[in-house]
C-alpha cells in the first residue's frame, strides 16, 4: 500500500491540493454568505463586492471538485496497474512450483484483479481522506469563533459520531476481510471447474459441480449484507445525528439571535458551519473505503512478498557438452524429503533416463536440474558452474524443458513454437516441428503454420509434439524431457527419438521416461526409489534386478 502511495505521490498530493482547496473554499463560504446577507440588509455599497466572492468561492469549490474527480480516476487507473505489474513480475520471478503450492489460480485470479483494483483506490482515497476531515474541524472552530454557545451546543454530540466511526473502523474491516477470502475461494473452484469442463460433462456430473462452485455462495451474500449493514447502519445513525446536532446548534442560535448576542448573518454562518461540522459522519465513507483497501492491498501484498529465484552473472564454458552433476541434493515439502541426498552426473551428451515407481520424485529431479526449483540442500552443476550462479539469459537458453501437458502461447501455431528467450526463425521453427513429427498435421491447418491456435483443435499427443517442437527449437547444451512423449504412439516415439539424437542440436538429455523402449535406448538409466538414487547404470545390467523390471507395466515389460 505505501509502495503504491509513493509511486502515485504526485497525483495524490495534486489531489490533497485540490480537496484542500475545495475544502477551504467550503469553509469560506458561510461567512462570507452570512457577510453579504448582512451587507444586503443594511443596504451597504459593499454588498455586490460580497456577493461577487461569494460567487467566486462556489465556482472555485465547484471546479476543484470536478478536478479531484479527475485526477482520481487517473490515480487509481495507475496506481492499479502498478500494483498489478509488480505482483504479476514478482509472480513470475519466483520459483513456479513456490507460487504454485502457496497460491491456488482462482486466488490468484482474484488477488491480480479484484483485490489489486480496490488496493489501487487507496492513495486517492487517502488523499481525499485527508481534505474530508478538514470541513468538519474547520467548521467548529468557526463556530467557536462566532459564538461560544452554539460552539458548545455541537460539541456536545461530538463524542457520539467519534463512537459511531471507530465501531464501523473495527467490524467493517472484519466483515471485508472474511468477503474477500471467500470471494476467492468461490473463484478458485470455477476455475478448476473450467479446467475440466470436458471431464465433468463426460461424468454427468454437472449440477454436482455447479453446486460445488456455487457452495460458499450463502456465505458470501451473508458477508455481503454484513459487510454493507454494517456501513448502511454507520450512515443510517450519522443521518440521524446530524440533523439533530444541526437543529439544536439552530435552536441555541435563534435563542441568542432573540437575545441580540448573535446577528442574522451569524446565525446563518452558524448554521451552515454547524452542516459542515456534523459533516464528520461522510468520514465513515472514506473510512470505508480506507478499510477495504488496506484489506485487499494485504492480499496483493502477500504476491510481492514472493522470494525471487536469485541469479548470479557466471557464464558457462563455451566448449562445455552439457555435463550435469547433483551433489547433495535434497528437496523438502511440507516437513518431508522428496528428494534426499541425490548424487548424480550425467556426461555431457549422453542421454540419461529418469524412472521409478509414480510419487518417486522423477518430474521434482528434472525441475531440479533444469532449475526450476532451488534444492533446499546440496546444488546443481551444468559444465561446472553451479546453476544458481549462471546468468539467467544463459541458463535458460542453454536449459530447455518439453512437459507432459505443455502450455502453448502466442497467437499463430507457428508462433507457439518459437515461443522462448530467443525467437528462431521461420525455417528453424518448421524444423523443429518436423524433427517433433507436427510437420504432418501442422500444414493440414487452414493456415499451416499461421493458423490462430484458438483455430487449430489439437489432441494430446499433438499438443505434447508442439510442446516438444518448441523444446527442440531451442534446445541447448541441457534438455530435459519431463515425460513429454507420454502422448505419443510407439511409432511416432521412435521418430522423434531418432530426430532428436541426429537433427537437434548436440547435447546432454534428461528424459523422465516411464515406457521401457525409452529406457532401454538411454545410455543409462537413472532409477529412483522413494526420493533417493537406487541406482544408475545402463538398462540392459539393472534389468537383471527383479525390483527394477516391477518399475514397469506390464504391457511396458512385453513391449521390451
Amino acid at each position: 500500500m505505501w509502495g503504491a502511495a509513493r509511486h502515485s505521490g504526485g497525483r495524490a498530493g495534486a489531489i490533497l491540493v485540490c480537496s484542500v482547496g475545495a475544502a477551504l473554499a467550503a469553509l469560506a463560504e458561510p461567512a462570507v454568505l452570512g457577510r453579504s446577507l448582512d451587507l444586503l440588509l443594511a443596504g451597504s455599497a459593499d454588498a455586490p463586492r460580497w456577493v461577487a466572492l461569494c460567487g467566486a468561492l462556489i465556482a472555485a469549490e465547484v471546479a476543484l471538485d470536478a478536478l479531484v474527480a479527475l485526477l482520481t480516476g487517473t490515480t487509481n487507473a495507475r496506481s492499479t496497474a502498478w500494483l498489478r505489474h509488480r505482483a504479476l513480475g514478482r509472480l513470475l520471478a519466483a520459483s513456479p512450483y513456490h507460487a504454485a503450492a502457496r497460491f491456488a489460480p482462482g486466488d490468484l485470479a482474484t488477488r491480480l484483479t479484484a483485490n489489486a483494483t480496490e488496493a489501487g483506490t487507496v492513495p486517492a482515497t487517502a488523499a481525499s481522506a485527508l481534505a474530508t476531515v478538514l470541513p468538519p474541524v474547520g467548521a467548529l472552530v468557526a463556530l467557536l469563533l462566532i459564538d461560544l454557545w452554539t460552539a458548545a451546543a455541537f460539541v456536545a454530540g461530538v463524542p457520539l459520531l467519534v463512537l459511531l466511526l471507530r465501531a464501523f473502523a473495527r467490524t467493517s474491516s472484519d466483515t471485508v476481510s472474511r468477503y474477500q477470502r471467500v470471494q476467492s475461494g468461490m473463484a478458485d473452484r470455477l476455475l478448476e471447474a473450467l479446467a475440466g469442463a470436458r471431464t465433468i460433462a463426460a461424468a454427468g456430473t454437472v449440477a454436482r459441480e455447479r453446486r460445488r462452485v456455487l457452495a460458499t455462495l450463502p456465505e458470501l451474500a451473508t458477508e455481503g449484507r454484513t459487510m454493507w449493514r454494517v456501513y448502511g447502519r454507520a450512515v443510517a445513525r450519522s443521518g440521524v445525528l446530524m440533523p439533530l446536532l444541526v437543529c439544536v446548534v439552530l435552536a441555541v442560535g435563534g435563542a441568542r439571535l432573540a437575545s441580540g448576542a448573535l446577528g442574522v448573518g451569524e446565525l446563518v454562518a452558524a448554521s451552515r458551519y454547524a452542516a459542515l461540522a456534523a459533516g464528520v459522519g461522510s468520514v465513515a465513507a472514506a473510512l470505508g473505503g480506507l478499510v477495504r483497501g488496506r484489506a485487499a492491498a494485504r492480499r496483493t501484498g502477500e504476491l510481492l512478498a514472493l522470494p525471487a529465484v536469485p541469479h548470479g552473472a557466471e557464464n558457462l564454458p563455451a566448449d562445455g557438452t552439457g555435463t550435469l552433476e547433483l551433489r547433495g541434493v535434497t528437496v523438502v515439502r511440507d516437513g518431508v524429503a522428496v528428494l534426499r541426498g541425490i548424487d548424480l552426473r550425467v556426461p555431457g551428451g549422453a542421454t540419461a533416463a529418469v524412472v521409478g515407481r509414480s510419487g518417486a520424485g522423477k518430474s521434482l529431479l528434472a525441475a531440479v536440474a533444469g532449475r526450476l526449483v532451488d534444492p533446499d540442500e546440496g546444488y546443481v552443476r551444468l559444465d561446472g558452474v553451479r546453476l544458481d550462479r549462471v546468468e539467467p539469459g544463459q541458463l535458460r537458453r542453454e536449459v530447455g524443458h518439453a512437459f507432459s501437458r505443455p502450455a502453448l502461447f502466442g497467437t499463430t501455431v507457428g508462433a507457439s513454437i518459437a515461443f522462448g528467450a530467443d525467437l528462431p526463425g521461420p525455417a528453424a521453427v518448421r524444423s523443429a516441428a518436423r524433427a517433433a513429427g507436427a510437420d504432418g498435421f501442422v500444414v493440414r491447418l487452414p493456415d499451416g503454420y499461421d493458423t490462430p491456435l484458438v483455430d487449430a483443435p489439437l489432441s494430446g499427443g499433438e499438443l505434447q509434439r508442439l510442446g516438444l517442437a518448441r523444446a527442440f527449437a531451442h534446445a541447448g547444451r541441457l534438455l530435459i524431457l519431463d515425460d513429454a512423449m507420454s502422448g505419443l504412439d510407439t511409432v511416432t516415439q521412435r521418430q522423434v527419438e531418432r530426430a532428436l539424437a541426429h537433427d537437434v542440436r548436440p547435447g546432454t538429455r534428461l528424459v523422465v521416461a516411464h515406457r521401457l523402449s525409452s529406457a532401454a535406448r538411454a545410455d543409462l538409466v537413472v532409477w529412483l526409489d522413494g526420493g533417493r538414487v537406487r541406482a544408475v547404470g545402463p538398462h540392459r545390467t539393472l534389468w537383471r534386478d527383479p525390483a527394477y523390471r516391477a518399475v514397469f507395466t506390464a504391457a511396458g515389460a512385453e513391449e521390451g
